[in-house]
C-alpha cells in the first residue's frame, strides 16, 4: 500500500482516541486522513461497533468509501459502505459506513443512543456545514449523558483546533505536517477589467495555464452556470485534452468520469465548484486555476427570505484550492487576482450557521428539547435573529407550539429529508405534491422563461417541447419517486399546494401599473415587466431573490381567492385600523379583511370610538410636530414658565411622550391636521400640574413682575433668562434689582426712552444707576427734556409722567 502523510501520526492519534474517546485531528489536504484513519481504527480494534464517517457532500462520501473499499479488495457495501440520499450501498457485514451529515443527525432523533455504533468522525469540519455542527453538538450530548464509551474524532484540514478541542473537553490535538509538492502562485498583473465577463476572463486564463504548463488543470468556479458558460467558451482545445465538469447536481455517471484517470496521451481538465477544494482526490492534477468567488446562501433574518450571494474567496478557500495543485508533483497556480488584492480577502469563509435559513435547525432543535441550543456544544452559537425568524416560521406551519413545544406534525415533517416548508406541503398537499416538492429542491429547468410555476411543472411531462435541460428534470422525478411515500392528505391544485409551503409569501397585486406585490409575510416583492403573470392580483411567490428591500419574484403560480379562502380560511378575519394618513393628513378609521399583511377587503369603519381616533390623532401630532398646534401668546408664555419652573419638563420629547395624559382630553371631535393648527394648548398644558404645583409655579416663575408704580408688567420667559421691558423713569428709586423664584434668579430688564426704544440691559439696576447712567441722561436729556433725568436716580420718585409744558 502507497505511504502517505498522515500514516507517521496514526500510532499517536490511535493511542489518544484508546486513552481519552475523544480527539482532534489536523491534517492539509492531501494527507490521506479521510481514507487512511477509519481503516486505521477498524484495524486496532479499539471500536466495538461500526464506524459512522461525516462528509459534507454526497460526492465526497461515495468517494471516499468507493476509495477504502478497492484499498481492501472489494466493491462499496461489503466492509466499507455508504448512505447519502437517494442512494446506499450497506451489508450487514458493513463495519464503516460514510453519510452525508444529515443523515447522523436523524439517526440520533431517532435513536439518541447510536446502538450498534462505537466512533463517530467528522470529517471536513473546517467546512462548518450547520449539519456538521448540529451533528457534532447533539454527539457530545449523547456522549456525555448516554454513551461514555462512544469515540468521538474531529478531523479537519485549516480549522484552528484549539476551539473545537476546548469545547470537547480539551480534547487531545494531534497534528499531521503532511507531504505537499512545491505549489508556484501566479496572478494577474491587472484586475479584471470592469466589462470583462467573468466566464470570459476565466476561459482566457485555463487557456494560458493549459499552453503554460504540464498535467491535468483544476479550474473553481462558483456555480453551475458559470461552469457551463465557460466550457462553452472552451471550444477548439487541443485533441489530447479532455473536459470535465463537476459539481453536485451532475449524475452521478459524469461525477465518477471526472474522478478517473484519463487514458495514456490524455490531459484532464476539470470545471469544478468548491466541490473540489476537500475530500475528493482527483488523479494527475498539476495545475489549479482559481476564478476566487464562492457561492454561499444567505439568509436575511428581517425578510425571512435566503439568497445565493457569489462573494471572494476566503484566504482558507485560496489555500485549499491552491493545494490541489501539490498532490502529485510540483504545480502551478493561476489566480483570478492580484498579488495585492490578496490582502482584501477575509481570513476564513463564515460559518454556514452564522448565515443560513435556520428554519431546519430550529426544529431538530425543539425535537431534541433543546429550544434555542443553550448547553449544547456549538462552536458557533445559532444567532438569535436568524433562529426566532425560523422558529416564528415553524409555528406558523403548525410544527411547533406558541411554547416552542415540537408537535405530532412537526415530528412528522422532521422525518422528511425536506426543508419543514415543503416537508409541510407534501404532509398536507396530496398526490402530486411530490412532484412540486422536487422541483423546488432543485435548479430551474428552464432558464430566462418567466416566472410561471405552471410552466415548470409541464415541463417535467414534456421536456422536449418547453427545451428544458433534460438533466435537471431526470433528477427532478428521481427525487419524486423517492419522496411520493411522505405524500398524504386530500388532492390539491398546484396553488394550493405552493400556498402551504409559502403562507408568508402570497402575494397580492399593489395599485398602480408595475407589477409590484405585497406579501403576507409584510415584505414587498416586484415581478419582470410583462411577464405572462403580472396581471395577476394574487399569486404564490416560490423563488425570490431575497433582496431585503424588495425583494423579486423569480418563480410564481397565480392563486385564486377561492383557492386561499379554502386553505386558509381560518387566518383570515376582519380587522378594525385607526390610522394616521400621512397623504391625507387625518385620521382614516376603516374595516380590513386580512390574511397577514395582505388586505382582500376593505370599508369604512362609521362607529370608530373616539379612543381609537384620538390615538390616531395623536399618532399624526407626533408626525406633524408640535408645532402644528396654535400657539398663542398665553400658551407660549405658559411653557416658558413651566421649563424655567423645572416643575415638569415641556421640552418637545416629553410633551409628545405624555400627550396621553396632558392633550388627549382637550381633543374633541379634532381629526386632521387642520384641526390640530386650531387649538389653543394652554387650558391642556395647565393640566401638567397638580393644585400644589400651581401655587408654586406663581413663586417660582411668576406670570407679571409689579413695578414700583403698582403696574404688572408681563414676564418674557423665551430667552436665556427671564426679562421684562419698561421705560427707565418707572423704577426710579429702586436699590435694590429685583430677581423671581427660589434660586433668587435676577430679572433681565430692559429699560426703554420714552419713545419705547431700548437704552439699556441690565441685570444689576444700582450698578447701572451708579455706573454707565450719567452717559444715558446726558444723551436723554437732550432728546427728551420734558422727561425726568435726576442725576441721582436711585433717591428719585419713580413716574411715567412728563414736565408740564413750560417748566
Amino acid at each position: 500500500m502507497t505511504r502517505l502523510p498522515i500514516d507517521p501520526i496514526l500510532p499517536e492519534l490511535l493511542a489518544a482516541l484508546s486513552a481519552e474517546g475523544r480527539a482532534v485531528l489536523q491534517a492539509p489536504p492531501g494527507a490521506g486522513k479521510t481514507t487512511r484513519v477509519p481503516l486505521a481504527l477498524l484495524d486496532a480494534g479499539i471500536v466495538p461497533g461500526r464506524i459512522l464517517m461525516l462528509e459534507p457532500r454526497r460526492l465526497a462520501a461515495r468517494a471516499a468509501a468507493e476509495r477504502m473499499a478497492e484499498s481492501l479488495g472489494q466493491e462499496a457495501g461489503q466492509t466499507v459502505g455508504y448512505r447519502v440520499r437517494g442512494d446506499a450501498k450497506v451489508g450487514p457485514a458493513t463495519r464503516i459506513e460514510v453519510v452525508t451529515e444529515g443523515i447522523l443527525t436523524r439517526m440520533l432523533q431517532d435513536d439518541p443512543e447510536l446502538p450498534g455504533v462505537g466512533a463517530v468522525i467528522f470529517d471536513e469540519f473546517h467546512e462548518r456545514s450547520l449539519n456538521a455542527d448540529l451533528g457534532l453538538a447533539l454527539t457530545w450530548e449523547v456522549r456525555g449523558a448516554l454513551r461514555e464509551d462512544l469515540v468521538v474524532l474531529v478531523m479537519s484540514a485549516t480549522l484552528d483546533a484549539a476551539p473545537v478541542a476546548s469545547m470537547l473537553d480539551h480534547a487531545p490535538v494531534i497534528t499531521s505536517e503532511g507531504k505537499a509538492y512545491p505549489v508556484e502562485t501566479r496572478w494577474r498583473e491587472t484586475p479584471p477589467r470592469k466589462e470583462e465577463r467573468f466566464e470570459t476572463g476565466m476561459a482566457g486564463l485555463i487557456r494560458q495555464a493549459l499552453a503554460e504548463s504540464e498535467g491535468g488543470l483544476l479550474a473553481f468556479l462558483p456555480g453551475e452556470g458559470e461552469i457551463r458558460r465557460t466550457a462553452a467558451l472552451l471550444d477548439g482545445l487541443p485533441g489530447n485534452v479532455v473536459l470535465h465538469q463537476l459539481f453536485g447536481a451532475m449524475p452521478l455517471a459524469a461525477q465518477r468520469a471526472a474522478l478517473r484517470p484519463e487514458a495514456k496521451g490524455k490531459r484532464k481538465l476539470v470545471l469544478a465548484t468548491s466541490i473540489a477544494e476537500t475530500s475528493l482526490t482527483l488523479p494527475d492534477i498539476r495545475v489549479v486555476v482559481d476564478g476566487g468567488r464562492a457561492r454561499r446562501a444567505r439568509f436575511d433574518p428581517s425578510s425571512g427570505m435566503s439568497r445565493l450571494v457569489t462573494e471572494p474567496v476566503s484566504r482558507a478557500e485560496a489555500d485549499q484550492r491552491r493545494g490541489r495543485a501539490g498532490r502529485v508533483a510540483e504545480g502551478l497556480c493561476y489566480r483570478n487576482w492580484t498579488k495585492g488584492g490578496e490582502g482584501a480577502l477575509p481570513a476564513f469563509p463564515p460559518a454556514e450557521i452564522e448565515a443560513a435559513d435556520l428554519a431546519a435547525l430550529a426544529l431538530d432543535l425543539a425535537l431534541w428539547g433543546a429550544g434555542d441550543g443553550a448547553g449544547l456544544a456549538f462552536l458557533t452559537p445559532p444567532p438569535a435573529g436568524a433562529l426566532a425568524e425560523a422558529q416564528t416560521l415553524l409555528r406558523g406551519l403548525g410544527a411547533l407550539t406558541e411554547d416552542g413545544t415540537v408537535t405530532a406534525h412537526g415530528r412528522q415533517l422532521a422525518a422528511m429529508p425536506l426543508h419543514p416548508r415543503l416537508a409541510h406541503m407534501l404532509a398536507l398537499g396530496g398526490k402530486g405534491a411530490e412532484r412540486l416538492a422536487a422541483l423546488l429542491s432543485e435548479r430551474d429547468p428552464l432558464r430566462d422563461r418567466g416566472t410561471d410555476l405552471a410552466l415548470r411543472m409541464r415541463a417535467l411531462d414534456d421536456p422536449g417541447s418547453l427545451k428544458a435541460d433534460r438533466g435537471v428534470v431526470a433528477r427532478i422525478k428521481e427525487d419524486a419517486r423517492r419522496l411520493a411515500r411522505f405524500a398524504s392528505g386530500p388532492r390539491h391544485s398546484l396553488a394550493e399546494q405552493a400556498a402551504l409551503a409559502y403562507p408568508d409569501r402570497i402575494g397580492l397585486r399593489r395599485k398602480g401599473d408595475a407589477p409590484r406585490y405585497v406579501l403576507s409575510g409584510g415584505k414587498g416583492a416586484v415581478m419582470p415587466e410583462g411577464d405572462a403573470l403580472a396581471g395577476q392580483r394574487l399569486i404564490v411567490a416560490t423563488d425570490l431573490d431575497g433582496n431585503p428591500r424588495e425583494a423579486r419574484i423569480r418563480q410564481a403560480v397565480a392563486l385564486s381567492e377561492s383557492e386561499l379562502r379554502g386553505l386558509h380560511g381560518d387566518r383570515i378575519a376582519w380587522v378594525h385600523r385607526c390610522d394616521w394618513s400621512r397623504r391625507d393628513r387625518r385620521v382614516i378609521a376603516r374595516e380590513e379583511e386580512r390574511f397577514g399583511a395582505l388586505v382582500l377587503a376593505e370599508r369604512n369603519w362609521t362607529d370608530a370610538p373616539p379612543e381609537a381616533i384620538t390615538a390616531a390623532l395623536l399618532q399624526g401630532l407626533r408626525d406633524l410636530g408640535l408645532d402644528t398646534l396654535n400657539w398663542t401668546r398665553p400658551a407660549r408664555l405658559l411653557r416658558a414658565r413651566l421649563a424655567a419652573s423645572g416643575l415638569v419638563d415641556v421640552s418637545d420629547a416629553a410633551l409628545l411622550a405624555t400627550m396621553e395624559d396632558w392633550l388627549a382630553p382637550f381633543l374633541g371631535n379634532r381629526t386632521s391636521a387642520a384641526d390640530l393648527r386650531q387649538l389653543d394648548p394652554t387650558e391642556a398644558l395647565g393640566t401638567c400640574l397638580d393644585w400644589d404645583q400651581r401655587q408654586e409655579l406663581d413663586r417660582l416663575a411668576p406670570a407679571h413682575w409689579t413695578t414700583p408704580l403698582g403696574r404688572k408688567v408681563s414676564i418674557d420667559y423665551g430667552g436665556d433668562a427671564p426679562e421684562v421691558s419698561l421705560r427707565l423713569q418707572e423704577v426710579f428709586g429702586t436699590t435694590a434689582h429685583p430677581t423671581i423664584g427660589q434660586a433668587r434668579t435676577p430679572l433681565r430688564m430692559t429699560l426703554l426712552s420714552p419713545a419705547g426704544r431700548p437704552v439699556q440691559t441690565t441685570t444689576d439696576l444700582p450698578g447701572f444707576w451708579a455706573g454707565s447712567y450719567d452717559d444715558v441722561r446726558k444723551d436723554m436729556r437732550a432728546r427728551y427734556p420734558r422727561h425726568p433725568w435726576p442725576e441721582d436716580p436711585s433717591q428719585a420718585d419713580p413716574t411715567l409722567r412728563a414736565k408740564p409744558p413750560g417748566k
